[in-house]
């Protein structure tokens, strides 16, 4: 988009500063949803400044504003006979680029806050991945855990049979998230099937290999996170080789994130789940977790069961004071405060990669940067997993079939792609090194120049 004649910053200051009051007076108590809009349009005055015309079109106040949220009873019946109501969700946030593409979410944590913030920063890392692909999210507040594989099944069935109604390939593409892997997607997939009439393979992503789904997908979250930090640590002249690495977190992105970083020479000394987090300073045994938390679906503390030399400590939030040279948050939003970043900080981290979504608060965001650690987004770091998904779309229009070696070269060079955008974006707006403003002005441009060239208002 051409530039025009730049405004006064203190306008454009004042203009960002009626936005956050409008979005907090419209969107009370939903903490997670104002942290992420705050982030972004803070990061984007140098863009409003330059590009007037962004004001004039209204893009931000339409970009605070998901184009459709949809929220629906979903009633189901226990193993017991008796009537379960829960609430299902669908926000399809922003379609400028594409048809809105976003995970499903069954977790009792699952509201509207979460969801608009989940489907907000899904419009920007869907943009980094120049994938032509909008920003949606949804799911419910249903717990998968302790539920018979029947009473899933009746669920997901209730379900799809509202939620059929507002997805389609060209329109909205859902996928998985927590609490929604291949067997959910299956059940889903099935039920859309039987009400639509027809095998629409690209409705739904992260469906097993053997019914549609890519090869590559069930590690892309967690290897893509590793390639990206892998391009910041080589831009400082650093590599994971013999590098000390905390993950939170032990479900899928956590332990392809530790899979790939160990295969890069690092040492991974600790991970953790909802109950404590284990700790070996020699390094821990991958194949261990994978058995209990992909096959076994125990808890992490029977690691030292296997593993007597490691420790066990009850409490997850107590994994950052563990020294070492790289942190990977993969659990949840907010995991890393002020006090943890301190404690990070003053143990020698030299680089953050956030694998979960908004895993870091802006306090301890601000910290980081501080203090020269190097910070890789979860927008543009955790965006593998969602690149991989529009390749499945891709392979579906196209009847392709790729190999796994196809897939994640491809994958690597996204990462790298994702990386050099974010480094030059940052540079160009007077921010070198500040890849959190990369990510966010680079994806804010994207859709914003969509918007205005195609003159979006509503999905």
């Amino acid at each position: 988009m051409d530039k025009v004649k730049g405004i006064d910053p203190i306008d454009v200051q004042c203009y960002v500063n009626q936005i956050i009051a409008k979005v907090e007076f419209l969107n009370p108590n939903e903490p997670e949803f104002l942290q992420a809009v705050k982030e972004v349009i803070r990061s984007i005055i140098p863009v409003l400044v330059k590009n007037p015309i962004y004001l004039k079109q209204a893009v931000l106040d339409k970009l605070v504003e998901p184009e459709r949220m949809i929220l629906f009873m979903v009633p189901w019946v226990d193993d017991e006979g008796n009537t379960k109501v829960n609430r299902g969700f669908r926000v399809q946030y922003n379609s400028a680029i594409g048809p809105y593409k976003g995970g499903l979410r069954f977790h009792p944590s699952v509201n509207g806050s979460v969801l608009k913030f989940l489907g907000f920063q899904q419009v920007i890392k869907n943009a980094l991945t120049s994938q032509p692909i909008g920003g949606g999210t949804g799911g419910s507040d249903f717990d998968p855990e302790g539920k018979s594989d029947a009473e899933i099944l009746r669920f997901c069935q209730s379900f799809m049979a509202e939620l059929s109604r507002h997805i389609g390939p060209y329109k909205d593409v859902p996928s998985g998230d927590i609490g929604v892997g291949t067997r959910e997607i299956r059940y889903l997939f099935s039920e859309y099937k039987k009400i639509r009439g027809t095998y629409e393979a690209s409705v739904l992503t992260v469906k097993a290999v053997g019914y549609g789904g890519s090869f590559g997908r069930k590690e892309a979250t967690g290897y893509g996170i590793v390639y990206f930090v892998e391009e910041m640590l080589k831009n400082r002249r650093m590599s994971f080789n013999k590098k000390t690495v905390v993950v939170s977190g032990s479900g899928n992105v956590a332990i392809y994130a530790m899979e790939k970083a160990i295969e890069l020479g690092a040492i991974v000394v600790a991970c953790s789940d909802s109950s404590g987090y284990i700790y070996d300073p020699r390094g821990l045994k991958l194949d261990t977790i994978t058995r209990l938390k992909e096959f076994e679906n125990k808890k992490i503390s029977d690691y030292v069961l296997a593993h007597p030399e490691a420790i066990f400590v009850e409490g997850s939030t107590g994994i950052w004071s563990i020294p070492c040279d790289i942190a990977l948050p993969c659990a949840t939003q907010n995991e890393i405060n002020s006090v943890a970043a301190s404690q990070l900080i003053s143990n020698g981290v030299k680089a953050i990669g956030e694998g979960a979504n908004m895993p870091s608060t802006i306090a301890a965001i601000d910290l980081f940067l501080e203090n020269n650690v190097l910070i890789a987004p979860y927008k543009a770091a955790n965006a593998g997993g969602v690149s991989v998904t529009a390749l499945e779309m891709a392979k579906h229009s196209k009847s392709l079939v790729w190999k796994r070696e196809e897939v994640d070269s491809k994958l690597q060079e996204i990462m790298k792609d994702i990386y050099q955008t974010c480094k030059e974006t940052s540079e160009a707006y007077d921010c070198p090194g500040n890849l959190m403003v990369g990510a966010n002005i680079a994806g804010f441009l994207k859709v914003a120049d969509a918007m205005i060239a195609r003159k979006v208002s509503t999905g």
